[in-house]
């Protein structure tokens, strides 16, 4: 267990807003016990030395752990499979590949997915995972071989599986979701209840679940207006809009999570951030499946908005830097676009803190979890330009190392007491199986 961060730009948060202090960090038994402030220009005219149990920044920044408010760990092994059919729209994305993908799989392709998974989570910093899971032909059990991975990596996830009605496995993936709810087994996993997009989740599956929540103190995590298909799929078949529906069966609340959230009316913006439920922003699939991207005026100024990566990476901080661009690109002012991504990095701890109160932000008496970035800033870092560092360097810069509980899971980005290529063995040859299953079932 290390005792000392020395020479870091530890960038605490506190009141909404990043402090960069200059200095060392002691730890004592995984918690901060004092931030020793130094003189940056005294340190630049000195020579590097260490002790025992303390690790050199050399100048490094350092701050809070990425949190992944939308990731799809089922995913993980769907690369380069021989997809047939088209996939000229979103509707047939889904059924081409990922309702194809997810009856596929099974208890072991899920664990070495939840493997690369945390592998790569922990390459990029990020120590707290809101997984979406879903493999339908098996879904009882699954969620728990996710949780039992990730605690095996000392990572820390909220799960749910994507209940739908769209197959004969929708009591399965309800059930799954309803015995894990009070599933206590550990402090690092927590539990929503998942839902895939409203137009393959019938009435009275949103009615018991309404009456299951009302005894729970838990939210919903669902897809929600990804594509338009959402809404007129949903209106059709049920007679109302997505929206309307999770309203009707008294679904949102301030854990809730609505993923995506494209296709929305400015009304529809002020009533979710009216219920408190947070809106999970996915740009990386957005652009990769076209169906648009979120209308930043039209959402209210109070709504809490976090960062996702739809299963696309395990990287958070990368979806963030290309919503910033986004919004540039659509033409909105530097002021704004700074202004917004400043938002959700603090709306991203207020909601994280509603499932790990003790998610720490840096300050004295807190866990030492947090991110040594391999950044050194080549100007002035204060608190008045922390975003810009952040935006424009911080983030286009590798982790160099995360630590958790005051241990390293990555040291100077070789990870710890992970023998990867092992590991790699196991994780292609299920994803093997897969591409083969796949393979017979296109053909």
């Amino acid at each position: 267990m290390i005792k000392e961060i020395s020479n870091a730009w530890i960038c605490r948060v506190s009141e909404n807003k990043v402090l960069p202090v200059f200095g060392d960090l002691i730890l004592e038994n995984g918690v901060i016990q004092e931030i020793r402030r130094k003189n940056f220009n005294e340190y630049l005219s000195s020579k590097s030395s260490s002790k025992k149990n303390q690790f050199d920044a050399e100048g490094r920044v350092l701050t809070i752990t990425n949190v992944n408010f939308h990731e799809h760990i089922y995913s993980r092994l769907a690369k380069g499979l021989p997809i047939k059919g088209s996939t000229d729209s979103f509707q047939n994305i889904l059924k081409n590949i990922w309702w194809k993908l997810d009856t596929l799989l099974d208890q072991k392709m899920v664990e070495s997915s939840a493997v690369l998974t945390s592998i790569e989570s922990i390459k990029n910093g990020v120590a707290y995972i809101f997984d979406h899971h879903s493999s339908q032909s098996k879904p009882i059990g699954s969620l728990s071989v996710i949780a039992e991975t990730l605690m095996k990596y000392k990572l820390n996830a909220v799960l749910a599986f994507e209940t739908t009605d769209r197959n004969k496995n929708s009591i399965d993936s309800f059930n799954e979701n309803k015995n894990n709810l009070n599933n206590n087994i550990d402090s690092k996993i927590k539990y929503l209840f998942g839902l895939h997009a409203s137009f393959t989740v019938n009435n009275e599956t949103l009615e018991k679940l309404g009456k299951l929540l009302s005894e729970s103190n838990t939210g919903i995590h669902i897809h929600l207006c990804e594509d338009k298909l959402d809404r007129t799929l949903s209106k059709s078949r049920f007679g109302k809009l997505p929206l309307q529906r999770l309203i009707k069966y008294n679904l949102l609340n301030e854990k809730s999570i609505l993923s995506h959230s494209i296709h929305l009316s400015p009304s529809e913006y002020r009533t979710i951030a009216g219920y408190g439920s947070a809106i999970a922003l996915n740009p990386d699939s957005n652009l990769n499946n076209s169906v648009g991207i979120n209308d930043f005026k039209s959402m209210a100024d109070d709504q809490i908005l976090l960062c996702g990566t739809d299963g696309m990476n395990a990287n958070p901080a990368k979806s963030l830097k290309n919503l910033f661009l986004l919004m540039r690109h659509s033409g909105l002012s530097n002021e704004f676009v700074f202004n917004k991504i400043s938002k959700i990095y603090f709306d991203q701890i207020e909601f994280i803190r509603r499932f790990f109160p003790d998610y720490s932000l840096l300050n004295i008496g807190e866990k030492a979890n947090f991110i040594i970035w391999d950044y050194i800033p080549p100007t002035p870092i204060k608190k008045s330009n922390f975003f810009g560092h952040y935006i424009y360097g911080i983030i286009e810069n590798h982790v160099s190392s995360l630590i958790v509980n005051g241990n390293f899971l990555m040291k100077n980005k070789k990870l710890i007491g992970i023998k990867e290529s092992e590991l790699n063995k196991t994780i292609y040859r299920d994803g093997k199986r897969l591409y083969n299953k796949f393979t017979k079932s296109v053909s």
